[in-house]
């Protein structure tokens, strides 16, 4: 099982942010698959999930009306469009899946400037 997350970078507050992650090993169409984010100092934190055929969503409230998750069965792949972007949106953010034994990605850093 792989997951590579790539296109965090540093934006300016107010910006905009596609992440993606790139799945292989698994059966990507079958999983419910999730971004969390970890912010310096602070423990990693549930942002978005979406379920297999992306026939629901769940976010965290802090980013509700901001960040939209989504996902490419074709491709293996998941997104997070981030809008409206904060600087207490800065974290490190992973991709996860919990099929078997759960696995996370490497990370991606984003860092919003104030």
């Amino acid at each position: 099982v792989r997951l590579v997350e790539s296109g965090g970078v540093l934006v300016q507050s107010g910006g905009s942010l596609r992440l993606s992650c790139a799945a292989s090993g698994f059966s990507f169409r079958t999983a419910t698959i999730s971004w969390y984010r970890q912010a310096p100092g602070k423990e990693r934190l549930l942002v978005a999930s979406i379920t297999p055929v992306g026939e629901a969503t769940d976010y965290t409230d802090s980013v509700k009306g901001r960040f939209t998750i989504s996902r490419d069965n074709a491709k293996s792949t998941l997104y997070l469009q981030m809008n409206s972007l904060k600087p207490d949106d800065t974290a490190v953010y992973y991709c996860y899946t919990g099929l078997g034994r759960g696995y996370w990605g490497q990370g991606t850093q984003v860092t919003v400037s104030s």
